[in-house]
């Protein structure tokens, strides 16, 4: 901000604003509030996290008369730019009628000649500045002197008005932009669950088995039990592990490594070659499934990697696959589908918590096509996700250049960039003198009208 566009000027806030801070009445007192609408609107912090509007007319709830009263919160008129100074710094609207706010706030009284809404983008440029100056350990508070020397930018008051109406134009473009993008991870869960179900009920395939000279009809209904040896382990400790010696790391897989995205592991101590005997019937090899069979992630399933020493955890279910009947892939995918967990939640016990049993697990359903057709299927699935994956990606990489939108156009709109100059404008600095003398010859202001109750 040390070159500024010819015409503009800065000059610390104090010497602009009436700075003005807030107050709460005794919290134990129910009187001193009123239903939000409904007497006094005041603000704390918290009715400014998450809001997205530039206007607000009131908080969770008012002060009554009482309230405001018995408090240091101070009534200011529409057009104040709220500002929170602390729990956190920078949060920032514009008072959409008189209000007042707790002590959370520095808020921004402002003169003739400062354009709400410039000062109100002003702000949110400098929030990171504000942060920095706040002081405090449990959290950091921007003091009533700190405040009044921030330094604020002054355009001329018709330029004012228009950076602020075309950042109003911009940014509603960005909001827009920022809410198609946010719904895109939405829409592509649900493009892998369509996957999944076309996968396992043979639409995917409908083309390549006609290619093949098949039909469907060749797909046979078996249950996990008649292909697949399911197991499980009780009673072991694993919280001594993370590797054992000579071989490498013991890896334990826990129940909640077992989750929708994949596959992950748990590593535990150092323990001697000899201790992992009696840990053979746990001992993974590759290309078993793992399933959750109780608590909150029950039915979620994982293929164990073909690399790595991997042993099973408790609460969780092994499921070796007869690999000549069926692929390990296909039978993950299956669980995952819709379908499957249809099939699966069918056979969910009504306990406390949610669960499957060994027998139960052995009992699912689970359609059946060729080997071949099988390890078609896994092609096209993998490829499809491969492919909504990258698009993920992609999508996460345009979300970080949106988010950083909103700082460029404002730096913009404060380099004066943003809009052309007007040199029939008067000069920032003539409203600036006429503001400090205004401001000089005014009687201390009451902070604040009180309301007696």
């Amino acid at each position: 901000m040390s070159e500024l566009p010819v015409g503009w000027t800065t000059g610390p806030v104090g010497e602009l604003f009436e700075i003005v801070g807030g107050g709460t009445p005794p919290a134990a007192d129910a009187s001193n509030f009123s239903d939000a609408g409904s007497a006094h609107a005041w603000l704390t912090p918290a009715d400014l996290s998450g809001y997205k509007k530039k206007m607000i007319t009131h908080g969770a709830r008012d002060l009554s008369p009482k309230g405001l009263k018995s408090s240091s919160a101070k009534l200011m008129p529409a057009g104040s730019v709220l500002f929170t100074s602390r729990a956190p710094i920078g949060y920032v609207a514009i008072a959409d009628g008189e209000i007042s706010t707790n002590q959370g706030f520095k808020s921004f009284v402002l003169p003739e000649g400062l354009d709400a809404s410039y000062v109100y983008y002003y702000l949110k440029r400098i929030r990171e500045l504000a942060e920095s100056r706040g002081t405090g350990t449990t959290f950091k508070e921007l003091s009533g002197a700190a405040t009044k020397e921030l330094p604020f930018v002054v355009a001329p008051f018709g330029e004012q008005k228009r950076i602020a109406q075309k950042l109003d134009a911009l940014l509603a473009q960005v909001d827009t932009l920022k809410t198609r993008i946010d719904a895109i991870p939405a829409l592509l869960k649900r493009f892998r669950k369509s996957i999944l179900a076309s996968a396992v009920s043979g639409e995917l395939t409908t083309e390549w088995r006609l290619g093949k000279g098949l039909n469907k009809e060749d797909w046979c209904n078996s249950a996990i039990g008649a292909v697949a040896f399911v197991t499980k382990l009780a009673g072991f400790e694993y919280t001594k592990f993370v590797k054992y010696e000579p071989g490498g790391d013991l890896s334990v897989v826990k129940a909640e490594n077992v989750g929708k995205s994949g596959f992950k592991v748990t590593q535990f101590s150092t323990v001697r070659s000899e201790d992992v005997t009696s840990l053979t019937r746990s001992k993974l090899t590759g290309g078993e499934i793992l399933m959750v069979f109780v608590g909150a992630g029950t039915g979620q399933v994982a293929t164990v990697p073909n690399v790595g020493n991997w042993f099973l955890g408790p609460n969780i279910a092994m499921i070796r696959p007869d690999t000549n009947v069926v692929i390990s892939k296909y039978l993950e995918h299956y669980c995952r589908s819709p379908q499957g967990w249809t099939e699966m939640s069918s056979f969910l016990k009504s306990t406390a918590q949610p669960c499957l049993s060994m027998k139960t697990i052995r009992q699912i359903g689970l359609p059946l096509p060729s080997i071949e057709e099988q390890t078609e299927i896994v092609r096209r699935v993998e490829q499809l996700f491969a492919f909504a994956d990258q698009l993920e990606a992609k999508v996460a990489t345009a979300k970080q250049r949106i988010d950083t939108l909103t700082q460029s156009l404002l730096a913009k709109a404060f380099r004066g960039e943003l809009v052309p100059q007007d040199p029939n404008d008067e000069p920032a600095s003539v409203l600036l003198e006429r503001i400090r003398a205004q401001r000089a010859a005014a009687p201390k202001p009451k902070r604040g009208r009180k309301t007696s109750a």
